[in-house]
């Protein structure tokens, strides 16, 4: 089964958002006209408690540094996607009639979750993986905000998983706090097995 994996499409990634990704709201067009192309659509969603300790307030620090929690080397965010609020909700405009169904990340306040499957520890999981093995998907496809983290972590983890794993590449945005984490992470993610793929090669002519 062919799936189309929408990571964290929300109003706080969107350029007017809480936590703006670069034109990212671009990408809302494109993966609309991809979604029919898929035998399953399914989402991912931060979902941040109001407390989540990767929130650069909660530390009096700025949004950029770095600090280790839980013994993980953890990026400060400002405050974003929160449960309830309109910056969480999928974000305007994306079609949603066609996805099956929403995991939900980062729910922990101890702990960040950038990957749609685990939160960065690795100790507890979405239950995305088990739910994909559950309905035969052969084949994910990975598009969504931010491609140098939550795709990438998104994507890496698909592979681990065991799925055959392609990003559509155009129809991601990074954050880029440097210039080239986006290149990076293309890159990262081609030498671990993931299929660096455009969009042009699943729509239709």
């Amino acid at each position: 089964m062919k799936t189309l994996l929408l990571v964290d499409i929300q109003n706080d990634f969107l350029p007017t958002g809480a936590l703006p990704v670069a034109e990212g709201d671009q990408i809302i067009p494109l993966v609309n006209r991809l979604q029919p192309e898929f035998d399953l659509v399914v989402a991912t969603q931060d979902w941040h408690p109001a407390t989540h300790k990767s929130f650069a307030v909660h530390h009096d620090m700025n949004p950029g540094d770095v600090i280790m929690l839980n013994g993980i080397e953890q990026v400060l965010w400002p405050v974003h996607c929160v449960q309830q609020s309109s910056g969480a909700e999928l974000a305007t405009g994306l079609e949603t009639g066609r996805i099956d169904r929403i995991f939900q990340k980062g729910t922990n306040p101890e702990i960040d979750s950038y990957s749609g499957f685990f939160d960065n520890d690795h100790q507890s999981n979405t239950g995305l993986a088990a739910y994909l093995t559950e309905k035969g998907v052969t084949q994910l496809y990975v598009v969504g905000l931010a491609l140098d983290y939550c795709v990438r972590f998104t994507a890496l983890d698909a592979r681990k998983c065991g799925f055959d794993t392609s990003l559509i590449v155009d129809a991601t945005r990074g954050v880029n706090i440097e210039a080239e984490d986006s290149v990076k992470a293309v890159k990262e993610m081609s030498a671990t097995g993931v299929h660096i793929i455009q969009s042009l090669e699943i729509l239709p002519a």
